[in-house]
């Protein structure tokens, strides 16, 4: 176990970043297919081919998913992912060729390093040629580069965010991953030690404050300025080696949230597009009860959110949480 997404067989990931512009991208790839769906609950996602993913749609095979910064025009990664398993010949049958399936989510990152700079197609082809199925890459790499966390109170007072991974095996040789990119605007919270490990910090300090309590108590005149308009976003892929249908997925993802919801403080706001893909690689034929899976999901997502802030680099004039007091809630 590499406590990663590759923990499931079937997987592999690979990453483009430039340190520099404070941005990159993530590939998950599913070559052979994996039945696939999600759950969005941010009010400010940017997402594609996700209506396809819904249980009603026609196609039930991912063959890969990309995680890219850049706002929408990381979305364009997609492309390239698509370019690089085309070549290969994997997709989705049609009578004329093979159509790859490649769902994708972005996050905010350009207010961190270069704004004018977002991952490409050619940048996500580059990750493809990059993945591996050992990969446990974590913290600031990949979609993680740019992100922060903890912006309620500006983002000049955020912390570093990053990329974040988790897995469990169960009995049964039954294996549940988390990949999470953690760029939200709440702090990240510890649920099992009940502390804030990442997040608004005083001005010009280290000491964290608990951002929500100061919305809270100003929650009659508090106001963003400027409004964080789609600026924030925490998006990942939960993973499974069972066979699941696609709105077994869909399910599994959703209580993955809770996950989210615990570990991030506050979470689903209207200026984060929070989103949770759910893949099933159908390797281990054994059956589980749903809602066993679906609470341990919840519990991989909340220790990838963890992972990613605790694996984060400083850089860009933020502090990342390894120099950082937790702050008990």
């Amino acid at each position: 176990m590499r406590n990663a997404l590759t923990d499931v067989a079937g997987i592999a990931v690979g990453h483009w970043d430039d340190p520099a512009a404070g941005t990159g991208c993530t590939v998950i790839l599913t070559p052979q297919g994996a039945t696939g769906s999600l759950d969005v609950r941010g009010s400010s996602p940017g997402t594609r081919e996700t209506d396809l993913l819904q249980p009603l749609g026609n196609v039930d095979k991912v063959h890969g998913v990309v995680l890219s910064g850049g706002s929408a025009f990381g979305l364009a990664t997609a492309d390239g992912v698509m370019r690089w398993l085309d070549e290969r010949d994997y997709g989705w049958p049609t009578p004329v060729a093979r159509v790859p399936i490649v769902p994708g989510a972005i996050l905010f990152d350009l207010g961190v390093g270069d704004p004018r700079v977002r991952p490409t197609a050619a940048d996500a082809y580059a990750a493809c040629q990059a993945a591996t199925p050992q990969d446990a890459s974590r913290g600031s790499v990949g979609v993680g580069m740019g992100c922060t966390v903890g912006k309620l109170l500006g983002v000049a007072r955020a912390t570093r965010g990053g990329l974040g991974q988790a897995a469990v095996r169960l009995p049964g040789d039954i294996v549940v991953a988390a990949l999470v990119a953690v760029n939200s605007l709440g702090d990240v919270v510890d649920p099992w030690a009940g502390e804030i490990v990442a997040g608004a910090r005083e001005e010009n300090g280290l000491a964290l404050v608990d951002s929500l309590a100061v919305v809270q108590a100003q929650a009659d005149r508090f106001r963003f300025r400027p409004p964080p308009l789609g600026e924030n976003t925490t998006i990942g892929v939960i993973a499974t080696n069972l066979s699941l249908t696609k709105l077994q997925c869909q399910k599994l993802a959703q209580m993955g949230h809770d996950g989210m919801g615990r570990a991030t403080r506050p979470a689903h706001t209207m200026y984060d597009g929070d989103c949770l893909f759910a893949l099933a690689t159908g390797e281990n034929p054994r059956s589980v009860e749903l809602s066993v899976l679906g609470a341990v999901a919840a519990e991989v997502v909340a220790r990838a959110i963890l992972d990613g802030v605790h694996s984060a680099q400083p850089g860009y004039d933020l502090p990342a949480a390894s120099q950082l007091e937790p702050r008990p809630l």
